[in-house]
């Protein structure tokens, strides 16, 4: 199955054998205080910066609805995001991994992400479709 947005991943996640606890982290994008003019214009257009986690959360498919719904819970919050990285944990059987279970593995998502390693995820825009970084 092709993943081009995140209702897509939603869908791919309740198919699987083992339920699932889908992992979400979203991130701003800053300019460094050093950037060059070069980099400050490109940034004002929307590409460049340095990605810096917001917020994170776990949540299970059903629970998390589609991304019209994710998207307004997040925004409730007074974090700014660009990016939303997501994985996912199986659980055994038709049960999630426990949210506690699932803390280790978005912290060692946090931290990758703050070293630009985005190995064993997606990644989504803020209108929910599957985005490549370059």
């Amino acid at each position: 199955m092709t993943i081009s947005c995140l209702d897509d991943l939603l869908l791919a996640a309740c198919e699987q054998p083992q339920a699932q606890r889908l992992l979400l982290v979203f991130a701003a994008s800053e300019l460094p205080d050093d950037a060059t003019p070069e980099q400050r214009a490109g940034f004002e257009q929307g590409a460049g910066g340095a990605l810096v986690p917001t917020m994170c959360v776990d949540k299970t498919p059903d629970e998390i609805g589609n991304f019209e719904r994710l998207k307004q819970e997040a925004d409730q919050f007074d974090a700014p995001w660009r990016i939303l990285f997501a994985s996912s944990l199986s659980g055994s059987g038709d049960q999630p991994p426990a949210s506690d279970a699932a803390e280790p593995a978005l912290q060692g998502m946090v931290e990758a992400i703050k070293l630009g390693g985005f190995a064993n995820m997606i990644a989504f825009d803020t209108s929910g479709i599957a985005i490549t970084l370059e």
